[in-house]
């Protein structure tokens, strides 16, 4: 009886054996990268102003009028009302120990989708005759933005099956099917800031203005690809 226990538990710990072997399949992990560079036609605009004074009431005020001034611009601009919000409002108050008076300072901030680029300059000295006296930032994009990552991530998964089949070339062996494939992408779209006031802009509106360098943006895709050998 002990004997028949014995090789029935050799005939499992063998057939086992024999299956897990099996499961190891040869295989290869590499990584890949998929980049693509286009010519953004769209511009995400941050702007911001702030008026100061002794009485919050009255810097709140001129805050009002500014945003007033500004959306009937835009308005009149053609801008649709979907292509700007506000983003921050806030009304601070603090204490002139100097003079032993508080003083109030209202900040707003707004973001503004330009659709067309030639319109840039125009809605941008629009924006500093409303009021606007700071550029927070400016953010470049493409409205096909979506095409290009899936052209991104196709590329991606060509350079890894390339970079495999460089490896295994020279063992005489080739790159089969796909086992996993791990995204490790992390989009990164330049963001060029340009902070500071823009009453600059208007210094002198009679020369040649070249004022905005749009670049390329480079739209990147990692990936980890792991690849059964044949």
């Amino acid at each position: 009886m002990k004997k028949t226990v014995v090789m029935i538990a050799l005939i499992v710990a063998v057939t086992v054996q024999a299956q897990d072997q099996k499961a190891q399949v040869p295989q290869i992990s590499v990584s890949g990268e998929g980049k693509v560079k286009v010519v953004p036609d769209q511009a995400v605009v941050t702007v911001g102003f702030q008026n100061a004074g002794k009485d919050a009431k009255e810097v709140k005020t001129l805050n009002d009028e500014v945003v007033d001034r500004v959306i009937k611009f835009l308005k009149k601009s053609g801008i649709p009302a979907t292509d700007y919000k506000t983003n921050n409002v806030s009304l601070n108050r603090s204490y002139d120990y100097e003079k032993k008076k508080y003083n109030f300072q209202a900040n707003q901030t707004l973001t503004i989708m330009i659709k067309d680029l030639t319109k840039y300059d125009e809605v941008m000295m629009g924006l500093n005759d409303a009021g606007v006296n700071s550029i927070q930032g400016v953010e470049f994009k493409s409205s096909k933005m979506e095409e290009y990552e899936k052209e991104a991530r196709k590329n991606a998964i060509i350079n890894a099956k390339q970079k495999a089949a460089d490896y295994v070339s020279v063992l005489g062996q080739k790159v089969g099917k796909a086992l996993l494939i791990t995204d490790n992408s992390q989009p990164y779209y330049p963001q060029p800031m340009y902070k500071g006031g823009m009453m600059a802009m208007a210094a002198d509106s009679s020369a040649p203005r070249e004022t905005l360098a749009v670049g390329e943006i480079e739209i990147n895709t990692n990936v980890s690809v792991t690849f059964a050998l044949e």
